[in-house]
């Protein structure tokens, strides 16, 4: 019976709990993060000394602090804080909160309280520094809160008094950086603070510093002062007389700052008249202020010189006669104060002396100069850029070089007086000075023109064996006047002689020429006859088109020819057999000449005014008649597609200026054509077995769409929005075609359900890149698939392959906008030219150097895009990516490359042929990265899928060469 009993109660007891289980809630598990400030708070416990807090807080200032726990860390910080009685934890503590108030999504005003009474309570000069630091960064990251910015700046007043140097300079640069700059602070506030009169005032604060006995606050002063002016305060004008007497500061760093803070203020009154000291002269401000700073070019430090030369140059609005006396070292007459005939007679007469009449004209009045002479200028600023051209620091002789140049393209007078000074830096032993006065004289060559004896030290520095040097030079050249006929031979025969002795810099010399010829017809005109060898009797032998020399001198004639009509008259008959020949051969050199009489009546329609607006109204035909293809059969829309691609080809052949927009419109057309015969009606009315060779087309198809659309988007320049959401587009669709073909040939679900995922990413990332494209988008193929988008997200894969196979179908051509202008990237191999015979030779298992010279066009960021590629006959390819160093950038939109290959390979038979190419790596991942969401500390990556993976890969932008090559085995 108790056993029975017992069982009863057993089982009645499971039952209950039984469904006491099923009636209890299931309780959901959630993943949370440790917070960071009980860990801190833990660490900081368990620090025994202050070398363990330390540490702690050094190994906490390495970790990432989410934005929802950093009040708390600030709190146990200055828990911490308010118990730590060494100084270096205090200090590191006051840092710690300065970085976390900069942390993204954090306001700090819940901290400025706290922060305030620890600098109220704060002994240790080096923590309050820190402190007003952290303040600092509390105000600038609380810029629409005036009481806290009020209330800080109080607080910067009353530590002004620090007797340490250190909190001096961070009280002023909080006031440099909060000051009052809307309005000063009204009446009514002045019951907030003791010091609250002084705040209505930064400037005058500030400027009570000027003259502080430490010069490193000196130094924030005036930096203070300047932080003022870049936020927009306008400084008072009696700072001026101020900032002068700093000028003379015993330390560089006041002396430099000092000048900035000169310039500032001549830029603001320029016209304000300035008494000039002991004297009753006046003079304006911008004029004593470039006279100042232009004795600061002989100051002691070279760091200070060069501050000074490189203000002078932004000085435009100084007197003409004070530019000039920076160009000679005596003093001009016109920058004395002269006395007057009346005031020197008065001198002679209480002298008592007259004349003897023995002399003539012993009585006429004459200025006499002594050291009481008053100067309008300083003695030490007169011939300013003699003395910084002249200087022993190279970085001067730059900066005086720039100022020289940004001075001189504003005066056309003052351009020609410093012509010399600029063409003696040609003979400067720093490269980089060379290169810089060459570049600077090229820049005011408008305004110049070139004396024989100029022209003679300008062409001394084609012997230079730097490349640079010489090719800055030729483009010099390129934009020079010269004077008479003389100086065009001069500049022939040493142009002709840098051809001999540097063969590679043909192309730079033949173009030299030809804007040398075309500036100076009349003057070539003389020289004809000696140039060409030519005689009024007797017949001369017919000169070798072979020799570069020759080509030079035909170059300078026929681009002189063409602004001189009476020219032609004074060819041979070879003359011009070899122009037709150039004109062919080197069409970019050799201009249109019109020459009658024997059979060369050449005009260029290419150069009239209206061609390129003809050819851009072609062009924009061209489009609007593709835009009809949606109402032709299969068979007439291909054929459009086809005219219109030739017709646009040739159009970039022939207006260069249109060539960018002509190729993007044709290879645009290209990938619609690709994808119309990948759709056509044959291929999916069939079984597949039946229609492999088509698949097989198709699938190649889809792939050039891919790749043409790279091109598209990375090749060209100056693209917008829309053109860049169109190409996108036609990529949608290419992916859209290979997922379907997929479908179609391969078996297996799992490779087509990852393909779909895949597929509706790209869609999302489209969505998210191009939303305000959208609505130009409407009927198209993308903007169908958004509207399907909840029914694809949902389907099944076969279903969904069949929506994207029946809206591609049905899909059309979208319209093409073109923007103002296009550039194509570009790239001509100058070097190697592919020509010689001659096999580069050696040693098998050693390398040998290939020379490549190269010009870019429209290329963005080359440093990091440009790369070289080697193909070798068996198949091999070397991809080279090029030092920073060997591109240079003459022109804004135009960069060369100058770089070796190392060649190497295995030993062969017989000599063979390398083809050298220039390609231009791209990364998909540029554009996707513009609009993804930046990440937070908080924030998992591991769950989040790219949705477009980043594609990578090169495009081919420049013709290959060919370089014999031949490998020798080594001998044993």
């Amino acid at each position: 019976m108790a056993a029975h009993l017992k069982k009863r109660v057993y089982e009645e007891f499971s039952r209950v709990v039984q469904i006491t289980h099923e009636e209890a809630p299931a309780k959901k598990l959630r993943l949370s993060k440790p917070s960071k400030s009980a860990a801190l708070h833990i660490d900081l416990c368990k620090a025994t000394n202050s070398t363990d807090a330390l540490q702690y807080l050094l190994h906490f200032a390495r970790k990432p602090v989410e934005v929802e726990s950093v009040e708390g860390v600030v709190r146990i910080l200055l828990e911490h804080y308010y118990k730590e009685t060494d100084n270096s934890v205090r200090l590191k503590i006051a840092s710690l909160l300065g970085l976390l108030s900069k942390t993204q999504g954090f306001s700090p005003d819940c901290i400025v309280d706290d922060a305030i009474n620890t600098l109220n309570n704060e002994k240790s000069h080096q923590v309050l520094a820190q402190l007003l630091d952290t303040l600092l960064v509390i105000g600038t990251q609380l810029p629409e809160s005036p009481t806290v910015r009020l209330r800080l700046i109080q607080m910067a007043c009353k530590h002004l008094s620090d007797t340490y140097f250190g909190v001096r300079n961070k009280c002023l640069k909080l006031l440099g950086c909060l000051g009052t700059v809307d309005a000063p602070l009204t009446k009514d506030n002045e019951g907030a603070g003791t010091s609250l009169g002084d705040v209505r005032d930064v400037q005058t604060i500030i400027s009570d510093y000027f003259g502080d006995q430490d010069p490193r606050v000196r130094t924030a002063a005036l930096k203070a002062m300047l932080q003022l002016h870049e936020r927009g305060m306008k400084i008072h004008e009696i700072i001026y007389d101020q900032a002068c007497r700093l000028l003379t500061d015993d330390y560089e760093q006041v002396r430099s700052a000092a000048v900035q803070m000169v310039w500032v203020l001549s830029q603001l009154y320029p016209e304000s008249i300035v008494p000039i000291p002991s004297s009753n002269e006046e003079i304006r401000l911008v004029d004593d202020a470039f006279g100042k700073i232009s004795h600061m070019v002989s100051d002691g430090s070279w760091m200070v010189r060069v501050q000074a030369a490189k203000t002078l140059g932004s000085m435009l609005q100084v007197s003409p006669h004070f530019l000039e006396q920076t160009l000679d070292k005596k003093l001009m007459s016109d920058l004395r104060r002269k006395r007057t005939a009346h005031e020197r007679a008065k001198e002679l007469f209480t002298s008592g002396e007259f004349s003897s009449g023995r002399k003539w004209a012993d009585d006429a009045p004459k200025e006499k100069l002594d050291r009481n002479t008053v100067y309008l200028i300083a003695s030490g600023a007169c011939g300013a850029f003699v003395h910084g051209l002249e200087d022993e620091m190279f970085e001067v002789r730059i900066a005086a070089v720039d100022a020289l140049s940004k001075l001189a393209r504003s005066s056309p007078s003052f351009a020609e007086k410093c012509l010399d000074f600029l063409v003696d830096m040609f003979n400067d032993e720093i490269e980089e000075v060379r290169l810089q006065s060459i570049h600077v004289l090229r820049e005011i060559s408008t305004h110049i023109t070139l004396r024989e004896d100029q022209l003679d030290t300008v062409l001394a520095v084609l012997e230079d064996s730097s490349r640079d040097i010489r090719e800055a030079l030729h483009e010099l050249i390129c934009y020079t006047n010269v004077s008479t006929k003389e100086c065009v031979q001069l500049a022939l025969l040493e142009l002709l002689k840098n051809l001999n002795k540097y063969p590679t810099d043909r192309n730079s010399v033949w173009k030299c020429l030809k804007f040398l010829g075309s500036r100076h017809p009349t003057l070539v005109l003389p020289l004809v006859p000696e140039l060409l060898s030519t005689h009024p009797y007797f017949d001369t032998p017919e000169p070798d088109m072979d020799d570069p020399a020759y080509i030079a001198v035909l170059v300078l004639v026929f681009n002189a020819a063409k602004s001189c009509p009476t020219m032609p008259a004074l060819f041979s008959d070879h003359t011009f057999r070899h122009y037709a020949y150039l004109r062919d051969s080197l069409s970019h050199l050799v201009p249109p000449l019109r020459l009658p009489g024997n059979g060369l009546d050449l005009v260029d329609s290419r150069c009239s005014s209206g061609s390129v607006e003809s050819a851009q109204l072609f062009l924009q035909q061209s489009l609007n008649r593709v835009s009809t293809i949606q109402n032709l059969e299969a068979p007439g829309a291909q054929e459009l597609l086809n005219f219109t691609i030739r017709d646009l080809q040739r159009l970039g052949e022939l207006q260069m200026e249109l060539a960018g927009a002509a190729d993007f419109c044709a290879t645009y057309l290209r990938c619609q054509l690709l994808l119309m015969k990948a759709l056509q009606e044959k291929l999916w009315n069939m079984a597949v077995p039946l229609c492999l060779k088509q698949n097989v087309t198709a699938t190649a198809a889809a792939q050039q769409i891919l790749e043409e659309t790279y091109k598209l988007e990375f090749l060209y320049g100056g693209l917008e929005s829309r053109q860049v959401a169109t190409i996108h587009h036609v990529r949608l669709q290419a992916k859209a075609l290979q997922l379907v073909l997929t479908a179609r040939t391969r078996q297996g679900l799992d490779p087509l359900i990852s393909s779909c995922e895949k597929f509706l990413q790209d869609i999302e990332s489209f969505q998210r890149l191009f939303l305000a494209e959208l609505p130009h988008l409407q009927d198209s193929f993308v903007d169908t698939l958004l509207e399907l988008m909840p029914r694809l997200s949902s389907c099944k894969p076969v279903e969904m392959v069949k929506i994207l196979q029946t809206t591609l179908r049905q899909s059309g051509l979208l319209q093409l906008r073109l923007p103002e202008q296009i550039h194509r990237a570009t790239a001509t191999i100058i070097e190697p030219t592919g020509e010689s015979d001659n096999p580069l030779r050696f040693t098998t298992g050693l390398v040998v150097a290939l020379d490549i010279d190269a010009t870019l066009e429209h290329v963005q960021d080359p440093q990091n895009t440009v790369k070289v590629q080697v193909l070798y006959p068996d198949g091999q390819s070397h991809v080279i990516h090029p030092k920073p160093g060997d591109f240079r950038k003459p022109a804004p939109d135009r960069h060369r490359l100058i770089t070796q290959v190392y060649l190497s390979h295995t030993a062969w038979t017989e000599p063979s042929q390398i083809e050298v190419r220039l390609l231009l790596a791209y990364s998909s991942s540029s554009t996707t990265s513009l609009s993804a969401p930046k990440l937070g500390w908080s924030d998992s990556v591991d769950g989040l899928q790219s949705p477009e993976a980043a594609v990578e890969g090169t495009i081919p932008f420049s013709k290959p060469v060919k370089v014999y090559i031949m490998p020798k085995p080594a001998r044993r």
